[in-house]
């Protein structure tokens, strides 16, 4: 049985969230010395501690920049800020974004539930407990790990898919299990913006 903690973010909240993102991004391109968010300025609920990602994109829909966190480290608005920042900047896999980019890029975040341990010892009992559409799953195995959020199931064919992306991400043979495997799960509230917007 999942004892998944179920949330939500307010639509209000939802708004501020993606305008701490967008501006926090601008703010570093104007002055290079972005300033994080002061908590005196927000409700109680978005200075909670939060895991989050931020996940932006070009109006094609291909990769900026992707990073986030899997445990709550900062308070909601500060982790947004940081991965923000992160993603538009820090990410290796991306160029960045740049004053073009930021105009019509589109901005996702995904607030993540706190994780759940699974008790499965067994690709096929893991298999069996993962709930296709709504988990995000995170793997841990030794030296080994790696997450896939639930917003990746709509890209997969299935269970076995999203599993072996999964595996294959952490550095493991997919479809081996190993002694030592420890899996978690997490749901996310996902939310976003598309461009166009006014320049940084």
């Amino acid at each position: 049985m999942s004892t998944t903690v179920e949330f939500d973010v307010s639509a209000e909240h939802r708004q501020i969230l993606l305008g701490v993102a967008t501006e926090t991004i601008a703010d570093a391109l104007r002055t290079r010395r972005p300033k994080l968010p002061e908590l005196a300025d927000f409700d109680a609920e978005l200075t909670r501690p939060h895991a989050t990602f931020v996940t932006l994109e070009d109006p094609a829909e291909r990769l900026l920049g992707c990073i986030g966190s899997i445990q709550p480290a900062y308070p909601l608005v500060v982790d947004v800020a940081k991965n923000a920042l992160m993603a538009a900047f820090e990410d290796p896999r991306t160029s960045g974004v740049g004053l073009r980019e930021y105009e019509s890029m589109s901005v996702k975040i995904s607030v993540l539930s706190p994780l759940e341990p699974m008790s499965v010892g067994s690709l096929d009992e893991l298999r069996s407990a993962v709930r296709p559409g709504v988990d995000g799953l995170l793997l841990d195995a030794g030296a080994h790990h790696s997450t896939l959020l639930p917003s990746v199931w709509p890209k997969v064919s299935g269970v076995d898919e999203f599993l072996e992306i999964l595996w294959a991400k952490a550095g493991l043979v997919p479809g081996v299990w190993r002694s030592e495997t420890v899996m978690r799960r997490y749901t996310t509230v996902e939310f976003g913006e598309k461009g166009p917007r006014d320049p940084a």
